[in-house]
């Protein structure tokens, strides 16, 4: 017992440097995010930061529904209709919306139970960044999970010139971000030049060009399919590790039974690889959540992801207390996600 207590010491004692260094590399400089999320910090400011409590998350985060009373005609004291639309004209939400204490602008306007009412919101734009975030990432990591998932599988197997395979398929990944936004953003092009509205026009499928990053709806597609150009491969790369750590024996002994391909891949691989995927998609998800230079270099301020009205907010806006309660809320988002791959896919450690 004192020998495994002398162990257990020498254990502690070997990890306490990592251990400082982890705590004044990242904790501290969390910690301060956290506080001053609850100041009216300015970047650069001269003046004394105040604390000002949740003030910063109720800018953020504060929503309101109202209802809107429809217009009526003076005339005929019935509901006016849109003589071009053929649609009951309803207030305006600018009318509608609470001026005091706090001013909301319009977020979105919604029919129910034939009711109109409009959303709004103390700082729309960052609801809106939440959405345009969540989209992306939901849909990039399934698709990048999947894809990277078939070509792990692919490179994995035996075949001739697996090798350059390998080494090809990093290409995409390897390219900085910055540069490969610039490259895409030639292709999306809505002129001649666009190589894919150029293509579309060759093979006679589109009368007029599509623009890909100024057409709102088309926007976030465009963001997602980048992504999953550049970074399906790293998804394949990690999934590539996992496969490589699974004993062959189980297959051979499972080809032994009589086991299909199918049914060895649903029996053996996949919940072998359960740990391998978690862990890929909680990078993945990570850096998906914070995406940023996309946004930024394709979009600018006509679309915000949270990373990019974060930025926005703190160089533009110098509002440090607010930017790091925008940097707080992504890192709750990111803890949440993290949390529920670990229930969902049933990984313990």
């Amino acid at each position: 017992m004192n020998l495994k207590k002398r162990e257990r010491n020498l254990a502690y004692k070997l990890m306490a440097p990592a251990m400082i260094v982890l705590l004044i590399v990242a904790l501290y400089p969390l910690g301060h995010v956290f506080y001053t999320s609850f100041t009216d910090r300015v970047f650069a400011g001269a003046r004394d930061a105040e604390f000002v409590g949740l003030e910063n998350y109720h800018r953020l985060l504060a929503m309101t529904v109202e209802e809107l009373p429809p217009v009526i005609d003076d005339d005929t004291g019935e509901q006016q209709i849109d003589d071009d639309t053929g649609e009951p004209v309803y207030e305006r939400p600018i009318r509608v919306l609470p001026r005091d204490p706090h001013a909301y602008r319009e977020l979105t306007t919604f029919s129910l139970f034939g009711n109109r009412y409009v959303l709004g919101a103390r700082t729309p734009n960052f609801i809106r960044a939440i959405g345009n975030t969540l989209y992306f990432t939901i849909v990039s990591v399934f698709l990048e999970t999947v894809l990277g998932l078939i070509i792990a599988l692919v490179v994995n197997s035996e075949f001739k010139g697996r090798g350059l395979m390998r080494a090809t398929m990093l290409v995409p990944w390897a390219v900085i971000t910055v540069v490969s936004a610039r490259m895409w953003e030639w292709m999306f092009a809505s002129t001649r030049a666009g190589f894919f509205n150029m293509l579309l026009d060759r093979m006679s499928l589109i009368d007029r060009a599509i623009p890909f990053l100024t057409f709102r709806p088309m926007q976030i597609p465009a963001m997602i399919a980048i992504d999953v150009w550049k970074t399906t491969p790293f998804m394949a790369l990690l999934i590539l590790a996992g496969l490589q750590m699974i004993p062959q024996e189980l297959y051979e002994a499972a080809r032994v039974d009589g086991a299909s391909k199918i049914r060895r891949f649903f029996s053996i691989t996949l919940p072998l690889l359960k740990p391998s995927i978690a862990v890929a998609l909680v990078f993945r998800t990570l850096d998906a959540l914070r995406v940023f230079d996309l946004f930024q270099v394709l979009l600018s301020r006509s679309r915000y992801s949270m990373a990019s009205f974060n930025y926005y907010e703190l160089v533009a806006n110098r509002n440090m207390g607010l930017s790091s309660a925008t940097g707080v809320i992504i890192f709750i988002i990111i803890f949440i996600f993290a949390i529920m791959y670990m229930q969902m896919l049933g990984v313990e450690d």
